[in-house]
């Protein structure tokens, strides 16, 4: 059975990983999943992975990290395709109290009454922490760690290592041991546009396109609403 490989980041694994079989079954093609931060420092981020000669045929993750591929040569020209928007969101662990968060206002009191917020590393995290707490006056008020990815970050939260994660949407649904609380008010919001593309040089250009193809389609759209993103208007 021909074998097609994909690099993905975690704002879009979980719709993927849900629709994938139905691909997989109706194509006749197994797909090689590996996984890798969209940006950030480190081995562990798509662009460090290729560098590195990992082999890839698709790459799903944050337009922010694909134009970074995309700067670097590593892209089919003109394969990219949006998949779904995830804005920033925030949780806190398994019966732990939420906070409000519904204005500006409320978001910044409830981050100065958390003692430990986490974020990942990648775009959202770069976001937080080098644009928006300082936007905020926050900066040198708040403890935040920072994780290599951002399922460390929701496994420390459910561990209760954290009080409040902030990060994309799709991040925060459907994880066991925490609880969502909301999307964060529109005047501190990053909405993050998750594509696929084509890694330049791949032998499998036709089944790349077939799997995005699937990945932007109707019929993946239930699962992205699902994990609390917006569908990709064609």
């Amino acid at each position: 059975m021909a074998q097609l490989k994909v690099i993905i980041s975690g704002g879009f694994n979980g719709p993927y990983s849900k629709v994938l079989p139905q691909f997989e079954k109706s194509r006749g093609l197994a797909v090689k999943t590996y996984s890798g931060a969209s940006q950030g420092n480190g081995p562990q981020t798509i662009k460090s992975q290729l560098q590195s000669g990992v082999a890839a045929d698709v790459v799903i993750l944050s337009k922010e990290g694909l134009d970074e591929l995309m700067a670097a040569g590593r892209i089919l020209e003109g394969s990219e395709v949006g998949l779904a928007l995830s804005p920033l969101g925030a949780a806190v662990s398994s019966g732990s109290a939420k906070p409000d968060i519904g204005s500006t206002a409320r978001f910044k009191e409830a981050l100065l009454n958390t003692q430990l917020i986490v974020v990942p590393g990648s775009t959202s995290g770069i976001y937080l922490t080098q644009e928006l707490f300082p936007r905020l006056g926050l900066a040198n008020l708040i403890k935040v760690k920072v994780t290599e990815r951002g399922s460390q970050a929701t496994a420390l939260l459910a561990a209760k290592g954290a009080d409040l994660a902030i990060q994309p949407t799709g991040e925060l649904f459907n994880v066991p041991g925490i609880e969502f609380i909301g999307r964060l008010p529109t005047e501190v919001q990053l909405v993050q546009v998750f594509s696929a593309a084509i890694v330049k040089g791949s032998p499998r250009v036709k089944e790349a396109r077939d799997l995005i193809e699937f990945l932007s389609s109707p019929q993946t759209a239930p699962s992205i609403v699902d994990y609390g993103m917006d569908v990709v208007k064609k």
